[in-house]
């Protein structure tokens, strides 16, 4: 059995010191003291159970079986260097592809500020984008299917341990009308004032489809339903057609802001989202992750200028 005094850092100590033959400059080199790589030295002699350097004044002078350990050191290190960069592109780390999920909301604004920003940092990185539902997108994200994904944090459970978690944003909720309808488009919408209106809503799992069973609850009725679609625009165009009413998030006033009326929502039925990124912990230091990372840290500054 390999002793545990035997690590890859002091096999990378020795190797320095191989080369410098010198206690200071293989301390300047490694970004160490002098006593640490004394220690080390001295650590690995005991884990060996035989004597690697003789002393010579304050020099230490490298005995045959230093020179004996220098090539299994060195074969040791490159092939461990060698299956770490293999382990990584296996898991996805630093490649030149990166998968990220996103509500599709998220495709009129923020998507487009971050790829951009993401293109400027890393020019080689080609970004794949996968639009569904919070619950979707999740479910990808624990299977190991997404890199990253940008969802409402506020309806989605974020295990703390396992993943990192940005919130980009806070978003309220409106009520979405057709433009030809007679409601004021400054006024407050009490929803038990739309008791016997129609709706169109999005399919279960998505984030605004949580919120809006839980206003309904508040509101004391269930609302008629004409009928469920699984994208954000297909809803508002179904609004925008007069089909029914919907509630959506506020980022999306700008899609259909001639035909389709947005008003807040009386205190009662008041919800937010917050727009959180979120990716693996394990992959924090992913290049990639920490490239998107930081753009959407710089995101959250511009929202706040």
């Amino acid at each position: 059995m390999i002793d545990n005094e035997i690590t890859f850092r002091k096999l990378e100590v020795f190797l320095a010191y191989m080369e410098k033959l010198n206690i200071a400059r293989t301390a300047e080199h490694l970004s160490l003291s002098s006593v640490s790589v004394h220690r080390a030295l001295h650590s690995l002699e005991e884990g060996l159970r035989c004597p690697l350097f003789v002393h010579r004044g304050r020099s230490l002078v490298p005995l045959p079986a230093a020179n004996t350990l220098l090539e299994s050191a060195r074969q040791v290190i490159e092939h461990m260097e060698r299956g770490i960069v293999a382990t990584q592109i296996a898991a996805g780390f630093g490649q030149k592809r990166l998968q990220v999920g996103t509500l599709y909301s998220l495709t009129l604004e923020t998507i487009p500020r971050l790829i951009m920003g993401l293109k400027l940092r890393r020019p080689e990185l080609e970004i794949e984008l996968v639009m569904g539902s919070n619950c979707d997108l999740h479910a990808r994200l624990e299977d190991g299917q997404l890199d990253a994904i940008l969802i409402s944090s506020s309806d989605t459970d974020i295990d703390p341990q396992r993943y990192e978690h940005l919130p980009l944003f806070i978003d309220d909720i409106f009520l979405a009308a057709p433009a030809s309808s007679p409601l004021n488009s400054k006024a407050v919408a009490d929803l038990r004032d739309f008791r016997q209106q129609k709706f169109v809503a999005l399919a279960d799992g998505f984030a605004t489809y949580h919120g809006f069973k839980e206003a309904f609850q508040v509101a004391g009725f269930e609302p008629d339903i004409v009928t469920r679609v699984n994208d954000i625009f297909s809803m508002l165009s179904l609004v925008q057609a007069g089909v029914g009413f919907a509630l959506v998030p506020g980022r999306m006033k700008g899609v259909f802001e001639n035909s389709v009326k947005l008003l807040p929502l009386t205190e009662s039925y008041q919800m937010r989202q917050t727009i959180s990124l979120v990716y693996p912990r394990n992959r924090e230091h992913d290049p990639n992750l920490l490239a998107l990372a930081a753009e959407s840290r710089m995101l959250v500054l511009g929202n706040k200028k």
